[in-house]
């Protein structure tokens, strides 16, 4: 059931934003991108020691990084980062014990990960479309 869930509301969540425009401002995906990376470190904050809030913060520093790189220089990489966090989801339970996630999240996650960033990398493709039928460059 947490696949479902995580499919309907990374479609709606995608749908709604370009629905009212907040995928008009480059930022969105990256600020979604370092909302997505903390949640591991809130699941640790709840239920951890001080080492798992360490691994985990670590983890989402990179992904926040690379958000934060792709917001500068290419939102492909905004959207790899997306992705990639929801293939992270699939093995985090191998590199980090935390015992504040639920047994669903994985699941959820990184359904909702993958077809999110998936979403972001087609609507890319058709700005790149877009833009090479009308003379302009697009990232």
């Amino acid at each position: 059931m947490e696949y479902v869930v995580g499919l309907v509301l990374a479609l709606a969540v995608f749908a709604g934003s370009v629905a009212v425009g907040l995928m008009r401002d480059k930022a969105f995906f990256a600020i979604a991108m370092v909302a997505i990376a903390t949640y591991y470190v809130l699941f640790a904050a709840i239920a951890g020691p001080l080492s798992i809030i360490t691994q985990e913060s670590t983890v989402a520093l990179v992904f926040v990084a690379v958000a934060v790189i792709g917001f500068r220089r290419n939102q492909w990489l905004v959207a790899a980062a997306i992705a990639g966090h929801g293939a992270f989801d699939a093995v985090h339970h191998h590199v980090i014990s935390n015992p504040g996630v639920p047994p669903w999240w994985p699941g959820f996650c990184g359904t909702f990960d993958i077809v999110f960033g998936a979403c972001m990398g087609a609507l890319l493709l058709v700005e790149r479309r877009r833009a090479s039928r009308h003379g302009h460059a697009a990232s």
